[in-house]
């Protein structure tokens, strides 16, 4: 070998030896980055908070109206059920905004934020205590201001079920929760009916789930309580268990036609397609 080649054998081998180098450089830094990338994963997947279902996809509208002025006497339950209702839809991961003796001015506001709240992922739930009334085949809450002489001053004055729901609907909610304690017999309606109707049959969107106080066409009398009959079922059965929606719905209705035999017999209409959990712990059990 010669002196020139074996110049050129030593300049490549040294280049070999650099690419070799950098080589091991580059994978020695990809295999760190992809550990730290792992364990970060790990990390999240540990506290939860990659998972999609967390306390800001729960949402809830909580209304409770008592003093109504055209009434003999205030009703003292809905306000009670109202604030016991916020506490365990918080405990459940339920981001609440609760309003007492609403004004229709009031509900709207609150159903407008409750509109910029929801995304495509949340749970949505409306829970109405007071007076309300039925329209056509619409149902309607009625606001501590409602001034009704006439079935058309319902429409006007009151808010529609239905109208809200399919504000849940068009805002794309996952899941549609709606309780009605609201079956009750009315000052509104004797002016120009013989008899309360009670509320409508609900017309039930897509992956929605409703419970209200009584059977459609149905009056019920409250009890005597510091609750009604169906939010003291309704909480028991949220702090039984965590449990479907749907099962604590179900039995709410079933203890509250047994309390009163047969009585008062709550209607529950479900067209969810997939579960939403309700009761202590349910949060924890949605996110594992």
């Amino acid at each position: 070998m010669n002196v020139r080649q074996f110049r050129v054998s030593r300049r490549s081998i040294t280049v070999a030896a650099a690419f070799v180098g950098l080589v091991s450089l580059v994978l020695g830094a990809n295999a760190a980055l992809n550990k730290r990338s792992l364990e970060a994963a790990q990390a999240e997947t540990v506290t939860g908070t990659i998972n999609p279902v967390a306390k800001a996809s729960r949402i809830a509208l909580v209304i409770g109206n008592g003093h109504y002025p055209d009434a003999g006497a205030p009703l003292s339950q809905p306000i009670n059920d109202a604030r016991a209702m916020t506490s365990a839809l918080r405990r459940d991961g339920f981001d609440v905004d609760v309003v007492e003796d609403a004004t229709r001015d009031d509900m709207t506001r609150a159903v407008e934020r409750l509109k910029a709240k929801i995304k495509p992922e949340t749970v949505v739930m409306l829970y109405f205590g007071g007076y309300g009334v039925q329209v056509g085949r619409q149902s309607y809450m009625i606001p501590v201001d409602a001034a009704i002489w006439k079935e058309r001053d319902i429409r006007r004055d009151g808010m529609s079920v239905e109208a809200v729901l399919d504000i849940m609907k068009e805002q794309g909610a996952q899941a549609k929760l709606v309780v009605l304690d609201a079956s009750r017999r009315n000052p509104y309606e004797r002016r120009f009916r013989g008899y309360s109707r009670g509320l409508a049959p609900i017309d039930v969107p897509e992956n929605a789930l409703i419970l209200t106080s009584a059977t459609p066409g149905k009056v019920a009398d409250d009890v005597d309580g510091q609750n009604s009959l169906l939010a003291t079922e309704l909480l028991k059965n949220m702090k039984a268990k965590p449990a479907s929606a749907e099962s604590v719905f179900t039995n709410t209705r079933v203890a509250v036609t047994r309390a009163t035999a047969g009585e008062q017999v709550p209607a529950v209409s479900s067209s969810l397609v997939e579960d939403v959990l309700l009761g202590d712990s349910a949060t924890a059990k949605a996110g594992s």
